[in-house]
């Protein structure tokens, strides 16, 4: 399996694709990256990639696996990323 692209290799497709500075590209995606967390709790969506959504999570029962016991886990945040159709259809084909 392929590695993942690295922040900088991002930065550098970005800035040779659109003519500028990889010094700039980086700082577009610094700019996104806060933008995102900045709007994360109102949703952020990246058109064409997907969204960051902020999810109410129930408190419950859980279960220590070495021990047996039964523990509550209480209610939390928490953060999920939501993938838009067009990603899924451009990376895994369109359903049949």
């Amino acid at each position: 399996m392929a590695k993942a692209l690295t922040k900088s290799q991002i930065a550098a497709e970005v800035a040779e694709k659109h003519g500028i500075t990889k010094k700039v590209a980086a700082d577009i995606l610094d700019q996104l990256a806060d933008l995102s967390y900045k709007h994360a709790k109102n949703t952020f969506t990246l058109p064409g990639i997907g969204k960051l959504v902020l999810v109410n999570r129930k408190a419950r029962i859980g279960r220590n696996p070495a021990t047996g016991a039964t523990i509550q886990i209480p209610a939390k945040k928490v953060v999920k990323f939501r993938v838009a159709k067009a990603a899924k259809d451009a990376i895994l084909g369109p359903k049949k």
